[in-house]
């Protein structure tokens, strides 16, 4: 067992309270070679960390991406790039079965797991052991353990990877609890913002409604996945778009027989800026044609955790989903992140599912997580004026040891967010046939997932590009098109810039997409 496993232990024991913990435990896939998408992604970041101009980061026209690649064969040799390519490409996406298969077998055979398995199917009405909630997207596991038991588990696992199975643990996380999102309702409504009659502000602001004219791109064919607070399905905005929708509760367990509702408004609010309508009299939807996956992960009185985030995620990738908007996440105050859901959004990266997440709403030098994952497309807020949110997050993280980032490349500093948007005085959908106006970098994601819906509808990339580049080419699209603000580069408060969805159609257009 490494040293760091006991670290995240012994830390874990010390920040808690009460008798026990609950953790996620994430195990490593030795079935599954993810090196070259992870040197793809490393080398993304690294190129944005050195780039002047939002214009560095756009893609290549398609062929020359093709001469970069034989070009590439030609320094190894094209055999071993093509099985490169063919084991990025070939089991994916991996089922559940398959995954679960793969690294539940040797972890619940340790002693303190065994305990704790049946201490928790005991609170289930006798539900059998093997239903310990586990998140395939992850290879990650939920336990909660007595604080003796927890202490004990680095040992165990170290003596059992000796054993018959090999043990392969990567993480030992807590269980957060995660607050709803701070949003405020907006009260009083400059001219700028009031002369948006046809449409709400942000949704014109983006070039959303200019590409619905230029491209007839509404979003149509597109799925996008939303884990939130829940959305209430009846409201005339939304009515008809909602083509999948599951509930999990604290533990990460599958909710039977629940319905489509909210259990706030954040959820329907968010909802309503990726695919709403005009039923208010305006335009509130920057894709009203797209359809949603909406996994109520949030409850509104009580918050949620990371194991209800990570259940959701599962669930998404299994929908099909073609991207994921995450307005949701935990303050995190150091420079180093924690990697609950690093694995998790790797497996959508290699699903070709952007993962867009909000950045937070605790000013500048601070973020939250998962939007500060270094795979994570975290978004930040602006104003009417295109001015930062004051509210906005964002600041420099640092990798200094991962199993996601080729060694050579460590320590790697990545800056927060990639992008920002709308995110003040956002006028969208509420529970009760209504519609208000909150601010917050929660506001803002749903304008970047609504426009990536755009990009797709308007372009073949969902078709052409193999699944395992199709993440990162809708990412630097959305990146490098984007509105540059503030500093030259990518910087803490605008990211590259805002985003402005009619120009990423068009570069993705020249470039042969």
């Amino acid at each position: 067992m490494e040293p760091p496993i006991k670290t995240q232990v012994e830390k874990i024991l010390d920040e808690g309270s009460g008798d026990h913990r609950s953790v996620i435990v994430r195990l490593g896939d030795r079935e599954e070679n993810q090196e070259p998408l992870l040197r793809l992604a490393t080398d993304a970041i690294r190129r944005r960390n050195m780039s002047f101009s939002a214009r560095d980061v756009l893609p290549e026209e398609r062929r020359e991406a093709s001469r970069s690649r034989r070009r590439r064969s030609s320094e190894r040799t094209r055999r071993e790039w093509q099985a490169a390519a063919k084991t990025m490409a070939a089991k994916f996406p991996t089922t559940p079965k398959q995954a679960r298969a793969g690294y539940l077998k040797p972890l619940l055979a340790v002693e303190v797991v065994q305990k704790a398995i049946v201490q928790m199917s005991a609170s289930r009405n006798g539900r059998r052991p093997s239903a310990v909630p586990n998140f395939w997207t992850s290879t990650s596991v939920l336990l909660d353990l007595e604080k003796a038991d927890l202490a004990k588990l680095p040992e165990e696992l170290q003596e059992f990877a000796r054993g018959v199975y090999p043990m392969d643990v990567r993480g030992v996380y807590p269980n957060r609890a995660l607050r709803l999102p701070r949003m405020f309702e907006a009260k009083n409504f400059p001219p700028e913002v009031l002369e948006n009659k046809v449409s709400a502000w942000g949704v014109n602001a983006i070039g959303a409604m200019a590409a619905w004219g230029a491209y007839g791109a509404r979003g149509k064919g597109v799925k996008v996945g939303l884990l939130d607070t829940g959305v209430d399905a009846s409201h005339p905005d939304l009515k008809g778009k909602i083509a999948a929708w599951a509930e999990f509760d604290e533990k990460g367990r599958f909710v039977i027989d629940s319905k489509p509702h909210d259990s706030d408004r954040h959820g329907t609010h968010c909802a309503g800026i990726i695919v709403g309508g005009n039923n208010s009299g305006q335009w509130i939807g920057v894709a009203p044609a797209a359809k949603l996956a909406v996994a109520l992960v949030l409850n509104g009185e009580n918050g949620g955790t990371d194991a209800q985030v990570l259940a959701g995620i599962d669930w998404l990738v299994e929908q099909k989903v073609d991207l994921i908007s995450m307005s949701i996440g935990g303050l995190t105050l150091d420079y180093e992140t924690p990697d609950t859901y690093t694995k998790a959004i790797v497996t959508c990266l290699r699903a070709g599912i952007p993962v867009v997440t909000a950045i937070g709403n605790e000013g500048n030098q601070t973020t939250g997580s998962p939007g500060n994952d270094i795979f994570a497309f975290s978004v930040g807020a602006t104003d009417y004026r295109d001015r930062p949110a004051g509210f906005s997050g964002g600041r420099t993280h640092i990798v200094r040891s991962s199993d996601f980032i080729p060694t050579e490349n460590l320590p790697l500093p990545y800056y927060k967010p990639e992008v920002s948007a709308p995110g003040v005085a956002i006028k969208s959908s509420v529970p009760g046939n209504d519609w208000v106006a909150f601010n917050g970098t929660s506001m803002a994601t749903p304008h970047v997932a609504g426009a990536m819906a755009l990009l797709l509808s308007a372009t073949s990339i969902r078709k052409t590009v193999a699944p395992y580049e199709r993440a990162f080419l809708i990412q630097n699209l959305i990146t490098g098109s984007s509105e540059e603000l503030g500093e030259a580069g990518q910087d803490h408060r605008f990211g590259f810039g805002r985003v402005e969805v009619l120009r990423a159609i068009g570069f993705a257009k020249e470039r042969g997409y």
